[in-house]
């Protein structure tokens, strides 16, 4: 049985859901963003309960189908922007169509009307907040990140940078208080 969890974006995500299941002793199959496979299948009283649980760590249980769609597009771009070295090669439309097993368009239209951005928006969020978090480490230069995060060039990445934040690269780095966004926030 598959249980969708909205709000789980990370490694630490998935080890406080863990926690919470295995206090529950629900034996787990896998656990991977937005997505927990049990082997048994709980009641409605245990529902109610890891419901309340999941809330308490910020978490929500979902239960319909549009719900679970959503999640799932969110994580397969969170995860490909924010936990993958470098970012494969890959058309964002094929890459969630085969994923998802639906059509783009489709999903797009879901995505859209939902969330009130489009899913390109929501990736150039992804994105941007990436680029913020490896300019803070101040490890990488401008040229690398962009390379990483598969911009066609430097210039591509400080003007989507400058045109989502209103600053370019160079001036974010320069910023005393460097304001990011949480993930599950974008």
């Amino acid at each position: 049985m598959k249980i969708y969890i909205k709000n789980m974006v990370c490694a630490r995500c998935e080890m406080a859901v863990k926690t919470l299941f295995e206090d529950m002793q629900i034996p787990l199959c896998s656990i991977k963003l937005g997505e927990v496979e049990i082997s048994k299948i709980v009641d409605d009283n245990q529902k109610q309960i890891l419901a309340e649980k999941l809330q308490a760590l910020g978490f929500e249980l979902l239960d319909d189908k549009i719900s679970k769609t959503i999640e799932r597009i969110k994580n397969l771009i969170i995860d490909l922007v924010h936990h993958q070295n470098e970012q494969p090669k890959v058309n964002l439309s094929a890459y969630l169509a085969e994923d998802l097993q639906q059509d783009y368009s489709t999903l797009s239209n879901l995505f859209s009307e939902t969330e009130g951005i489009t899913i390109e928006h929501y990736l150039i969020a992804q994105k941007i907040e990436k680029v913020k978090e490896l300019l803070i480490y101040n490890e990488l230069s401008l040229s690398e990140i962009a390379f990483q995060l598969n911009y066609s060039s430097v210039a591509h990445l400080s003007n989507q940078f400058k045109k989502t934040t209103g600053i370019t690269p160079t001036q974010f780095k320069q910023l005393k208080d460097k304001k990011r966004k949480q993930i599950d926030e974008l």
